[in-house]
């Protein structure tokens, strides 16, 4: 379980233009369930997955992770347990243009040292799980959108994460891939993963496959 406790941040602290992102935010977040924060751009649903995958620190407040403190942590410390806990799946992807979808898939995995062989086949195991076997030589860039976003999805999942972050995932695609992505995600589930997934797409927080929806707007919760 992830707990976070009057969680807020603040960008741009003392200055004119200072701007709180997330204000006084306490949610637990079920391990083994596919939860959506849902709200208008601007309402902190980026800023508070990236808070929750230890690539922010919190300005106020705690953030735990099965009673255990994830936001207090080094920069080392953190960098470690970001790599070994959390997936990610960007909005546009974050695709590596020049290299080729195994290449992309396998990068995450390199700061771990695994031998490569075990790591290639790792990475073609999860190409061919998500029906891109045949395309693991292949330049990104040549990718379709679906493509692209499963390529994204066995990136997240190389390094074996408990905990699958997806931000905005369908903003680029179009329904039947949307209808598809929601597919993947309840695969994932029910596998054991957790997925945080962001949207203001219906086609994602009305979909039956989300089991927990978190309202927020202007940074704060509407509902939990």
């Amino acid at each position: 379980m992830i707990e976070l406790r009057g969680v807020g941040k603040v960008f741009n602290q003392g200055r004119h233009n200072q701007q709180w992102a997330v204000r006084d935010v306490s949610l637990r977040i079920e391990t083994g369930q596919l939860t959506c924060l849902r709200g208008p751009s601007g309402s902190g649903k980026t800023t508070l997955l990236a808070l929750i995958g230890c690539l922010a620190r919190p300005t106020l407040g705690r953030i735990l992770r099965d009673g255990e403190p994830l936001s207090g942590l080094p920069e080392r410390f953190m960098a470690e347990l970001r790599r070994r806990t959390f997936g990610f799946v960007f909005q546009r992807f974050n695709l590596i243009r020049g290299l080729s979808v195994l290449d992309n898939v396998m990068l995450p995995a390199y700061p771990e040292a695994p031998a490569h062989e075990e790591l290639r086949e790792r990475a073609l195991g999860l190409l061919r799980r998500f029906g891109l076997g045949n395309l693991a030589g292949q330049r990104v860039e040549w990718l379709s959108g679906g493509e692209a976003q499963r390529t994204a999805i066995c990136r997240a999942l190389i390094n074996r994460p408990a905990v699958l972050i997806a931000d905005e995932p369908t903003a680029n695609l179009d329904s039947r891939l949307s209808a598809e992505f929601m597919g993947i995600a309840a695969e994932l589930v029910a596998s054991g993963k957790t997925l945080i997934v962001s949207s203001h797409d219906p086609r994602v927080y009305e979909s039956p496959a989300v089991q927990r929806l978190v309202g927020l707007r202007d940074g704060r919760l509407e509902e939990a």
